[in-house]
């Protein structure tokens, strides 16, 4: 049986990623040029290529400025998710400031999608173990399923004692916690699901690692990316420190094709069915619940 794995996009600018939040002041984002509807206008043709659908965990900041982007990707049949306002770490906010932050961004994305709004992803995989009253807020505002763990240890981000595939944060609650793929080997947890991983590291390593997840686990990868890692003449941010100038630009040049390799080498759809199908074929009672 042929597993169908998670393809997904983390909308932003190239200016709000974790890399530079230290360098590039929040004040000055709209004077900034503006590369996201074009880096998405690439993805969705190479999408369009390869005859898969994905989901587009969507910042409300860009929907409330460009509506037109978020109706396209809609009416290509992806899905439309929060990725919440503005790219606050959840762990940087407290429950109040988390619930509204999520209600405006499901609202511009909603006004701008003209759908319901069901998925979410945390700016920089930000839920952890430091924000237990995360998920009754995400519960209580509705939204049906969250990819917004990363198992892993990293200096930017990690919960590596979370669960690695699908488990329920709540309980018996209906809401569900989709965590990015990490694969085990040789005695470690690694990263495996995307992003700069995916750039820095031979292409020959994700391919072998998603081979592992759905061969050995016999469970679907969840694979992000950002529209900024297809753009290799995006600016050249001034003063960003050697690691975060590393890890943001090594690799654009080479993302695309890697991209295309990826779509032809495996099965993808959007975040909600594949999480709708891990539901199906898993008895409640054998779905990984959380430490």
């Amino acid at each position: 049986m042929t597993i169908v794995n998670a393809l997904s996009v983390d909308v932003e600018e190239w200016f709000q990623v974790g890399a530079f939040e230290r360098t590039i002041d929040r004040a000055d984002w709209d004077s900034l040029a503006s590369r996201v509807v074009d880096n998405c206008a690439v993805v969705l043709d190479l999408f369009a290529a390869a005859g898969v659908k994905a989901t587009f965990f969507t910042l409300g900041w860009v929907a409330a400025r460009e509506p037109a982007l978020i109706r396209r990707i809609h009416e290509a049949g992806h899905e439309v998710a929060s990725h919440g306002w503005d790219h606050a770490r959840v762990f940087t906010l407290d429950p109040a400031t988390f619930a509204r932050d999520l209600a405006d961004s499901r609202r511009a994305l909603e006004d701008a999608a003209g759908c319901a709004i069901s998925g979410y992803r945390a700016p920089s995989f930000s839920i952890d173990q430091r924000t237990p009253w995360a998920y009754p807020v995400l519960a209580e505002q509705g939204f049906l399923y969250s990819s917004s763990v990363a198992p892993i240890v990293h200096d930017h981000y990690g919960w590596r004692d979370a669960p690695r595939f699908a488990f329920r944060p709540l309980g018996d609650h209906g809401l569900i916690e989709v965590p990015v793929t990490t694969v085990e080997a040789f005695g470690r947890r690694m990263a495996a699901g995307g992003g700069g991983f995916f750039r820095v590291l031979p292409y020959d390593f994700s391919r072998w690692a998603i081979r592992q997840v759905n061969a050995i686990d016999e469970r679907p990868a969840i694979f992000y990316f950002h529209p900024w890692e297809i753009d290799p003449d995006q600016p050249r941010v001034a003063g960003a420190p050697l690691r975060s100038r590393l890890r943001h630009y090594t690799g654009l040049g080479a993302m695309a094709g890697k991209l295309g390799r990826l779509t032809r080498d495996f099965a993808w759809d959007r975040m909600d069915r594949v999480v709708a199908e891990e539901l199906r074929r898993m008895p409640l009672p054998e779905l990984a619940r959380a430490a």
